[in-house]
């Protein structure tokens, strides 16, 4: 089992393109922990902005009846990959790792696995 500090290593060093990497509890906002990012790209912001990504997709499951769970969230801009995975079990709950990945160098298959990975290993 793997804290939050060296998943969070983990994620920066192992997914090709990782420029950024969050633990965000999705019902505060508050990140749980850090790492990458820049002084242009706080990742405290991005990741208190996410909750409410989230929250939208959840009441919108909700108003459609759906009964699936969220895996992940994938955002896409002109030059970067956001990717929000949702985490699940007991001590997930509540919790989204979010992976900022640079759009020319990152492999999203390969993010999406090394990410499910990454949660499967940690413990919070």
């Amino acid at each position: 089992m793997a804290t939050t500090e060296t998943a969070l290593k983990e994620a920066l060093a192992s997914i090709e393109g990782a420029t950024g990497v969050a633990l965000v509890d999705y019902t505060s906002g508050m990140a749980l922990g850090t790492m990458g990012g820049s002084k242009t790209f706080d990742l405290n912001v991005a990741a208190a902005g996410n909750t409410d990504v989230i929250r939208a997709k959840m009441r919108t499951m909700e108003m459609l009846g759906l009964k699936a769970e969220i895996e992940d969230i994938l955002i896409t801009l002109t030059d970067q990959y956001h990717l929000i995975r949702l985490l699940s079990g007991r001590s997930g709950n509540g919790l989204f790792l979010y992976l900022v990945l640079d759009g020319k160098r990152a492999n999203l298959a390969m993010a999406r696995h090394q990410l499910k990975k990454i949660e499967q290993e940690l413990e919070v």
